[in-house]
């Protein structure tokens, strides 16, 4: 699982790469750490913890392979006990460019619950370089689930909407995501709700960085409502949720 106002990565799946053009590109080693704070903890459409949450993270990237991990704390006892990791997931990525304007990935994604069954997913997609950066990705729980999720998404961002000193400048990204699930991953993830294959979710957020020197500030506002009739039933008050959030991330 992973915030949905994370944004989750615009990745794709396909084949014919020019492996000698992105080598030329970008073979740079880099090593980048995130560390969030949101008031819910809320992905695909479900609400993990209605609560205040830490979600540190670190990746290793060098070309276009990254590798990385990323974990869930709660900050109160909402799921447990307090500050208490509930979700450590684990993943590989290659991403690319096929064209000037069609980006692609693959990935490989392990979730493992202290305390829970574990599980894990391959993905991939499509992003296309034009405006609102229009992207699908794919993924396939393998595992416990053996079903399929598809993001459509949409963003778009703006350099700079506010001078908050002659060195610093806030800007602005949007992002919508639509969720869509089959029949198995809806019947495992939303007991009772018979929903069949639909349309499950919509998140709406704006987050707005401001670099500082090497690193990033990002405080968000997000929105997450649910679309079928019967997942709505089946989540009962958590059919909708406001979230807010902070992000500080930097790269070296």
């Amino acid at each position: 699982m992973r915030n949905a106002a994370i944004s989750l990565v615009l990745v794709v799946c396909m084949t014919g790469v020019s492996f000698a053009q992105e080598e030329a590109e970008g073979s740079a080693f880099s090593f980048d750490v995130s560390a969030d704070f949101f008031s819910k903890y809320v992905w695909r459409g479900i609400v993990v913890t209605d609560d205040w949450v830490f979600q540190p993270g670190a990746s290793f990237t060098y070309g276009g392979l990254t590798a990385g991990v990323w974990g869930n704390v709660d900050m109160t006892d909402e799921n447990g006990e307090e500050w208490e990791f509930i979700e450590y997931d684990y993943y590989v990525d290659y991403s690319g460019n096929l064209t000037d304007s069609l980006g692609y990935s693959l990935g490989y994604i392990y979730y493992k619950f202290p305390g829970l069954e574990d599980t894990y997913e391959f993905y991939g997609g499509l992003s296309y370089d034009t405006i609102l950066s229009p992207s699908i990705t794919w993924y396939y729980d393998a595992d416990a689930v053996e079903g399929s999720y598809v993001a459509f998404g949409l963003g778009h961002s703006v350099d700079e909407i506010a001078k908050l000193s002659d060195d610093i400048s806030m800007g602005m990204d949007i992002g919508l995501n639509i969720g869509w699930g089959d029949s198995d991953y809806n019947d495992a993830y939303w007991s009772g709700a018979d929903a069949g294959d639909g349309f499950n979710d919509l998140t709406l957020s704006f987050a707005f960085p401001i670099p500082i020197g090497s690193w990033t500030v990002s405080p968000s506002l997000n929105y997450m409502t649910l679309l079928d009739s019967d997942v709505r039933d089946s989540a009962g008050d958590d059919d909708d949720a406001f979230f807010a959030g902070i992000s500080l991330s930097t790269s070296f």
